[in-house]
């Protein structure tokens, strides 16, 4: 902590400051333009500078927000929803309709809380930086970690988003050109495929300069999420319990219709057309980690609300809580269809077992491409903190520049890319960042961060937000032990197996 302490002598210790007020002010003493290209412009690292009374003014990091709530809330919402919603309905059939709503409903109102913490920490020394934040709170140590578990977390991230690109694109490409499946024709290979999307419109999205300027691909990009429930509900009007499977016949042109059994997953399950309300095997561990990072979204508050127009906490609070509200309600509804759809049968992704009804359905290979639209628009959104975190790590002290805002993002890209097109499997290192980033990201940083940046005149430690800001902590690393238990024994059980099975 020493030697941070010529920076940290230049933030405000919160004291003198009515918890009440919001002192986040944008400062409108220079042209936007002049503010990122000059180099006398906002460094990455500026936040409270003092005036001559020895009183501070809040600034912001990088410009005056110009971003609408709805977009605000358009922006969030996309960065919350992800590929996970593909999971929810098996992770329904693992632990029936009761026990998921609780769990859901536990983990939505836990990250509500966690971005209250974050607001409530920003709002007190004017930072909006979630690196920043950890500056603040333990000087260089706290930035790096807080920067590095943004960067694991959300590489992990846009890494799963561009290997549903390289996985399901073919299979939509094939579906509506009729092309045989073992052919090898270029525009069907997904590793050329992920490189053109990510070339062609992930890059020049983030390219961007705002973040708010995305809001109109979000909006887009959430509507493609609301077609995919709309299709799922209708879906389970359509198909009957137990459905019909098709499985093609070597000998012979058509697709033969069979009675559909149970999955390889559930063969010792007799196939139930009725709803569990609880269920408990040996499955209902994994869906805890699904619904518990579900709403990850906390690396891109802060972000969002620089750049919120008129910001206020209470502003950025709505924004968080409606946005959290319409995913917690399409997750919900996504799950209950799709589990009611095939109960028992329900695949770990949920597009595969309508693929086992109709592989060349038309509404189900445009909920495909619905879905593919979504998780592409949501990359540059959530590249933005990525590349934040490593601006504020390396160059911290540097303002604006083009060619740095450039680079950083073709190289995260390219370096993405490569994961996708080479790693054979790279779902234990998913599973490893999962375990340990999410955790900080969600329970652990937010509730320690609280803890040392509001003063201890204004909440001793024995105060209930603190004592429960604590226990928050307390339950993040829980998750995170039990987290990586679980990655242990699949890896440890996955070598046995692979040992002894051939």
């Amino acid at each position: 902590m020493e030697g941070a302490g010529s920076e940290m002598n230049i933030l405000s210790n919160g004291k003198g400051h009515d918890q009440g007020e919001d002192m986040c002010v944008p400062m409108k003493t220079m042209p936007e333009e002049d503010q990122f290209d000059n180099e006398g412009g906002h460094l990455e690292s500026d936040t409270f500078l003092p005036n001559g009374e020895g009183k501070t003014t809040p600034v912001f990091t990088d410009f005056e927000g110009k971003t609408s709530f709805g977009m605000s809330v358009f922006n969030l919402g996309n960065a919350i929803m992800g590929s996970g919603i593909l999971g929810l309905a098996y992770a329904m059939a693992n632990t029936g309709v009761l026990l998921f709503l609780f769990l859901l409903t536990a983990v939505a109102a836990l990250s509500s809380y966690s971005i209250h913490l974050l607001l409530k920490s920003s709002g007190i020394v004017g930072i909006r930086a979630y690196e920043q934040l950890g500056y603040r709170a333990f000087g260089t140590p706290g930035k790096m970690a807080a920067g590095i578990a943004i960067t694991l977390q959300n590489i992990g991230a846009m890494s799963s988003y561009l290997y549903i690109v390289k996985s399901e694109l073919p299979l939509v490409i094939q579906a509506f050109m009729r092309i045989d499946p073992s052919s090898d024709l270029w525009y069907i290979n997904g590793n050329y495929l992920v490189m053109i999307v990510s070339a062609s419109i992930i890059l020049p999205l983030a390219l961007m300069k705002q973040l708010g300027y995305l809001g109109y691909t979000s909006g887009f990009s959430l509507s493609c999420m609301v077609f995919f429930l709309t299709a799922v509900i209708f879906k389970k009007f359509q198909i009957p319990c137990p459905f019909e499977e098709f499985v093609a016949n070597a000998t012979s042109d058509h697709l033969n219709r069979t009675h559909s059994v149970s999955h390889d997953f559930h063969s010792d399950v007799e196939v139930d057309c009725g709803p569990r309300m609880f269920t408990i095997n040996s499955h209902t561990a994994y869906t805890i980690p699904i619904l518990a990072f579900a709403f990850v979204c906390h690396p891109e508050v802060l972000p969002i609300y620089t750049e919120l127009r008129n910001p206020t906490k209470k502003r950025m609070q709505q924004v968080s809580n409606i946005s959290i509200l319409v995913m917690y309600t399409m997750y919900f509804l996504a799950a209950l269809f799709g589990y009611l759809t095939f109960y028992g049968n329900v695949e770990p992704e949920l597009l595969h077992t309508y693929s086992r009804i109709d592989p060349y359905d038309t509404l189900i290979l445009c909920v495909r491409v619905a879905v593919l639209t979504a998780v592409t628009l949501t990359v540059p959104i959530v590249l933005f903190p990525v590349r934040r975190a490593i601006q504020q790590m390396l160059f911290p002290s540097k303002s604006f520049n083009w060619l740095r805002h450039t680079a950083i993002a073709v190289v995260l890209l390219t370096l993405i890319n490569l994961m996708v097109i080479f790693a054979p499997n790279i779902l234990g290192i998913f599973g490893f960042i999962g375990a340990t980033s999410a955790p900080c990201l969600i329970f652990i940083f937010p509730a320690i961060f609280y803890i040392r940046i509001v003063p201890k005149d204004k909440e001793p430690m024995t105060s209930t937000p603190k004592i429960l800001a604590a226990c928050f902590a307390a339950l993040g690393v829980s998750f995170m032990i039990m987290s990586l238990s679980f990655i242990i024994i699949d890896w440890t059980s996955g070598t046995s197996q692979s040992g002894g099975g051939h």
